[in-house]
């Protein structure tokens, strides 16, 4: 995907006819939190395709229960000696049908995959970029930080910033997925925080957020060139944007609707969007989005 439509999300190289289906060799199924899983799965031609943001459907091969595809966040993309992307990474939280049977497949078995799918984060110029995450939704970030600091291009072009930052929050440290591979990101700065106190921050990421936007402002007088980027239960994310709105800094977040086809047939996984006129439309988070402009979104 190129950067040339920057300014039309809807363009169709975010629809479904871009993605792949495959039947993957899983390399390795491990626990990273409570309740919490990372599956890798060797698929070369869809790793080449994935961009920060997009998500892919996955269901194990040959079970027909669940019948169809769960919709899950591409983690990270892991490359083969000479660079060429081989596998992908998806973390998931064991709470559904196919995730309490995802937890005991095991290298060598296969699942059925096919994306990448919506359309991601597209590469803007910014200063600072902090990625704010809630629960699981931390899983969107560890490619979009790489390609930020300059440490991973996937295939596209994307300005540098000046500082990265992630702001992750859980109810309690067990719960929070994934630290050790932010923290091996060379110049990502991670903030932590938890609802008991039992790492990090002892409070609330909306609060850790305003603490790293005070920490810019009084740095660079203003907070021109920070961006936000979202992604987290509901009530967070609103949350997010709510402090977005007070600091005028413009936020992204990237909805976690249910979804069953995650192709924009079955419109299941609609959101309210403000329109330009300012009416609101139904726009389907799995061809539309994940990813909308926070400030267009109806809450509900």
């Amino acid at each position: 995907m190129s950067t040339d439509h920057c300014d039309t999300p809807l363009h169709a190289d975010y629809y479904a006819d871009e993605s792949v289906f495959f039947t993957a060799d899983v390399i390795e199924n491990v626990k990273v939190a409570q309740d919490t899983w990372r599956v890798r799965f060797r698929c070369p031609e869809m790793a080449a395709k994935c961009k920060p943001g997009q998500f892919i459907m996955l269901k194990i091969n040959d079970r027909d229960d669940p019948l169809i595809g769960r919709p899950l966040a591409v983690f990270d993309i892991t490359a083969d000696q000479q660079g060429v992307p081989t596998d992908l990474d998806a973390v998931y939280l064991v709470k559904g049908n196919l995730t309490t049977r995802l937890v005991d497949v095991v290298a060598g078995q296969q699942l059925d995959v096919w994306g990448p799918l919506g359309n991601g984060f597209l590469p803007q110029p910014t200063r600072h970029l902090i990625m704010v995450a809630g629960g699981i939704g931390q899983t969107p970030f560890v490619t979009l930080a790489r390609e930020y600091l300059g440490l991973a291009a996937y295939g596209r072009e994307c300005p540098r910033a000046e500082k990265v930052t992630l702001c992750y929050g859980a109810r309690s440290a067990d719960l929070l997925a994934g630290v050790d591979t932010f923290e091996a990101v060379e110049g990502l700065d991670v903030r932590l925080c938890t609802d008991d106190g039992s790492r990090g921050h002892d409070g609330l990421v909306t609060e850790l957020l305003e603490q790293v936007l005070a920490e810019d402002k009084q740095a660079h007088g203003s907070n021109e060139g920070a961006r936000i980027v979202c992604c987290g239960p509901e009530p967070m994310m609103q949350a997010v944007a709510g402090v977005c709105q007070q600091w005028e800094v413009p936020c992204q977040v990237s909805l976690e609707t249910p979804m069953a086809c995650g192709i924009g047939i079955c419109f299941t996984c609609v959101a309210k969007v403000l329109q330009d006129d300012g009416s609101w439309d139904y726009k389907r988070t799995c061809v539309e989005g994940p990813v909308f402009d926070a400030a267009k979104i109806v809450w509900d």
